[in-house]
């Protein structure tokens, strides 16, 4: 078994900017790097999507963990998100909201976020202010007024922020970021800042009603101290865990240790992973995938300092 290469899929939305893809004519708001519709791009499932191999796979790709979770359904999407404008505001359910207000087979959205980059004096919204009830906060979601009652964060470089269902939240310009997620695209829009809507650009207001919750809020957790060749969670939730890697002059030791693959996300400087003495190249804003039944491997740098995400399930 060899790590999966993934390739990415952009998606161009009004708020996008120029940093994922420098040379592209068209703004580029989002490259979803880790996602059960990307293609692979070389080895023994080259062009065949990764939900397809880990139909084939199973507990083999995806970890006893996993499969005890969520079923052969690859669980995590991955993105990195450039903001040049303000994203709309946004709620998304809970497993179990999702499957009342979509039907049978939908994840709610539990979410985490890792600043990339950010300018000075960026901002995010991460909730509502304290000692909004419930009852002020649907009044306001109906009038559009909700943007008076909302929690604006300043974030920098190195902070994470882990974003639970029921959270207002919408992402501010100036933010180059790297976003794990459930596999679910289930988002409810709050309040646009007066965009025009458009049949694929709507508010939904009365799922949001249902969904946002005035108790629910969140705050940045600054970038932790990380040695030469480890590696240190920055976040955690049932359904993921987000690790910050660093190899400089020494290797990180890693294992899946059968229970669930690694998403490795390359996003400063380049690097090897070194899997059964084969070497597997990992470059900026590149992913790859270690199969749950690899065991260990190690991550090293390759002429820079290297660092990378790692999530798994």
């Amino acid at each position: 078994m060899q790590p999966l290469r993934l390739l990415p899929e952009y998606r161009e939305y009004i708020w996008g900017g120029k940093r994922l893809r420098p040379t592209h004519p068209i703004q580029t708001a989002e490259a979803w790097v880790v996602y059960e519709k990307n293609k692979i791009l070389e080895g023994p499932y080259q062009g065949q999507t990764l939900s397809q191999a880990s139909d084939a796979l199973k507990v083999d790709l995806l970890g006893r963990r996993v499969m005890e979770r969520t079923g052969l359904r690859f669980p995590l999407l991955i993105k990195l998100l450039d903001c040049a404008e303000w994203l709309s505001l946004q709620v998304h359910p809970d497993d179990q909201q999702a499957q009342r207000l979509e039907g049978g087979g939908f994840f709610g959205k539990t979410e985490a976020w890792h600043i990339l980059d950010a300018k000075e004096g960026a901002q995010l919204i991460g909730g509502v202010r304290e000692g909004i009830e419930a009852e002020e906060l649907r009044q306001a979601i109906r009038d559009g007024s909700v943007i008076d009652l909302v929690q604006f964060i300043h974030v920098v470089k190195g902070d994470t922020i882990l974003m639970l269902p029921g959270t207002l939240h919408a992402i501010g310009p100036g933010l180059l970021l790297y976003e794990v997620q459930q596999t679910s695209d289930i988002t409810y829009r709050v309040y646009d800042w007066k965009r025009p809507q458009t049949p694929e650009r709507r508010l939904q207001i009365e799922e949001s009603l249902v969904v946002a919750d005035p108790r629910k809020v969140s705050k940045a957790t600054a970038l932790p101290e990380v040695k030469d060749g480890t590696h240190s969670m920055l976040c955690q939730s049932d359904y993921f865990q987000l690790h910050y890697l660093i190899s400089r002059h020494r290797p990180a030791q890693l294992d899946t240790g059968g229970e669930s693959f690694h998403a490795l996300t390359g996003i400063q400087g380049q690097g090897v992973v070194v899997l059964n003495e084969q070497v597997y190249p990992l470059n900026l804003y590149e992913s790859l995938i270690i199969p749950a039944c690899c065991g260990a491997y190690e991550v090293t740098a390759k002429n820079d300092d290297f660092r990378v995400l790692l999530a798994h399930g």
